[in-house]
């Protein structure tokens, strides 16, 4: 077991996600870099490549963009690469990666994790009544494009163990990118969770790389040099402490702000933290700045996990057309509402003379007069706004015809509509996720000569009587007025499924009595009314070790990332829907 720090390097939070990390990092030495590459959506069209080449499915960029230019460097520096690239097709991209190694002369071991696609069995899980775990939807009838459990870390740290110096896996937990390395690295075991979760915290405080390091930070005004952002390092030690820093020289900041907003990204329970390996507490967790641009993370807590995996499928789900039209002028947003009424009615009268049916769904969003951010500011005056347009259909052709005829809108409707910016007909992924026992699902080990099975006996025992609950601060006694959130709190937002989650972290934790007494669940359903289509479901967890609150919204991304129509798909900006909102302090 090594005693120094392992240092691990984010380098990519998305499949197509920036060229500069990878040189950035192995410039700063780092002994392990991580690569995240398969958000939700992405395994959708993956699946769908998979499907029109067999020898696909695995995002190119790894070897083109991220890690083929570099493997001279990484086999002279020794550094350790592990990437959930595989997609649906791990094994086919280990196999480019071990033929680009060879034709380079170079001596390094690819692995390929694998035994996380669950396509070979989608009717055995059909027929055994899978239903979605979050609203209880049965398992797709047809047009399957992949059906996916999350792995854990267990098996990346084997096959480090065994020699390899890039791990490539396909669908794995996030974290377990950099958790696999410092179970390899400093011994810990399946029942050691303590330290499984701070090594989960590590890579889930990383993987999404400059958003560590002041992407998307709240006080985006206070962080100098985004063009040359740095990417994010985890220095971690054996017993589960980490410092959170990046490449001197870099742009970009380090802070408590930074490190506390991407703690809670797309978190529900902070105290219920789900991966394959850990049950993970984040509540009692602690960030201190010991220097500039080092913030040092400690106090993860770990429960026993689950006896079961979570599981992701992907599904053809009919066809979206969307175009985006500029309409400039007085009363813009009247003309552009017209407009769309217009187009749509004029859509259905030609499906109807085709016998094609009905859209199943259109959408008009009104970007430049405010629409995402609900009625309180609203803009019914703005003379400048972009309509998008959206209309889904379970044929092709019937999204096809609506993509081509919007375009008479420059010449037979609203004055002041100029060129839009391409309408385009785009396959709809629905998307559900189920649990599958753990004993169903076995990992495989590939190391260039035959996927062997990783035999692990589960480890399960999670009893939710087992988290302790801290307690909620009492109440300011005395308001002298109202100050807006964004004066008293950073605040994050992100989405796991139809759900939004919003993190708010007191600058000064003498306020966060006051945060906790204002962001009622009713006051945030108020104030975010317009996300929500139906009932409203907002939930608080507290998060007493960096004076954080994290609110869950229930329900209020219809549709998710992948079929959403609004604007912000990915509920980006809903914690900056908030900043406005009244504190009594």
């Amino acid at each position: 077991m090594s005693e120094k720090p392992l240092r691990i390097g984010g380098g990519a939070a998305f499949f197509i996600d920036s060229a500069l990390a990878v040189p950035q990092l192995l410039g700063a030495g780092v002994d392990c870099i991580i690569l995240d590459y398969l958000a939700e959506g992405a395994m959708g069209l993956l699946g769908r490549a998979r499907i029109a080449d067999p020898a696909g499915g695995f995002p190119s960029d790894f070897l083109d963009v991220h890690i083929g230019p570099h493997l001279a460097a990484i086999a002279s520096q020794s550094v350790t690469v592990v990437a959930n690239a595989g997609g649906v097709n791990p094994a086919g991209l280990a196999a480019a990666g071990r033929a680009q190694v060879a034709a380079l002369g170079l001596d390094l071991k690819i692995a390929c994790i694998a035994g996380d696609d669950l396509m070979p069995r989608a009717e055995a899980l059909r027929s055994a009544g899978t239903t979605d775990m979050a609203n209880g939807a049965a398992f797709p009838a047809r047009g399957l494009t992949s059906c996916n459990a999350y792995l854990g870390a267990f098996p990346i740290a084997a096959a480090l163990a065994a020699g390899a110096d890039i791990v490539i896996t396909g669908r794995v937990v996030d974290s377990a990118l950099a958790l696999g390395p410092l179970i390899h690295a400093f011994g810990w075991g399946p029942q050691d969770f303590d330290l499984l979760a701070a090594g989960t915290l590590a890579g889930h405080l990383i993987e999404c790389g400059a958003q560590a390091t002041g992407g998307t930070f709240t006080d985006w005004h206070s962080v100098a040099g985004w063009a040359d952002i740095g990417s994010p390092i985890a220095e971690c030690s054996a017993d589960g402490t980490m410092v959170i820093t990046k490449p001197e020289g870099s742009g970009g900041l380090v802070s408590i702000g930074t490190v506390g907003e991407q703690m809670l990204y797309e978190v529900g329970d902070p105290q219920a933290y789900f991966v394959p390996d850990v049950t993970c507490d984040f509540s009692g967790v602690t960030l201190a700045e010991v220097a500039s641009d080092r913030v040092a993370v400690s106090g993860a807590r770990g429960l026993p996990p689950t006896a079961t995996l979570k599981a992701c499928a992907t599904f053809d789900d009919g066809w979206r057309a969307i175009a985006y039209q500029p309409i400039i002028g007085p009363r813009a947003v009247a003309r552009g509402r017209r407009q769309a009424e217009a187009l749509f009615a004029r859509g259905r009268a030609m499906l109807a003379a085709r016998g094609l049916g009905d859209y199943r769904a259109t959408a008009a969003v009104l970007i430049g007069a405010g629409e995402a951010l609900g009625p309180r500011h609203f803009d019914e005056s703005a003379q400048e706004i972009v309509l998008k347009l959206v209309a889904d259909h379970d044929s092709p052709v019937a999204a096809g015809m609506f993509a081509r005829e919007q375009l008479a809108a420059i010449s037979a409707m609203s004055p002041g509509t100029s060129i839009g910016f391409g309408a385009q007909v785009v396959p709809l992924a629905g998307l559900m996720s189920f649990l599958i026992d753990k004993a169903a699902v076995t990992s495989t080990i590939d190391m260039g000569d035959g996927a062997d099975p990783f035999i692990m006996s589960p480890v399960s025992g999670f009893d939710p009587a087992m988290i302790v609950r801290p307690p909620v601060p009492p109440a300011p006694a005395v308001s002298n007025g109202t100050s807006p959130l964004e004066s008293l709190a950073f605040a994050r937002s992100g989405e796991k499924g139809e759900t939004i989650n919003i993190a708010v972290i007191a600058r000064d934790p003498a306020d966060l009595p006051a945060l906790r007494a204002a962001l009622t669940p009713a006051a945030v359903a108020d104030w975010l009314a317009h996300l929500f289509p139906g009932d409203k479901h907002v939930t608080v967890f507290d998060v007493p070790g960096i004076a954080a609150i994290n609110l869950v919204l229930g329900g209020a991304l219809p549709g998710g990332i992948n079929a959403s129509t609004r604007l912000d798909p990915a509920a980006k900006s809903v914690a900056q829907q908030m900043m406005a909102f009244p504190v009594a302090i």
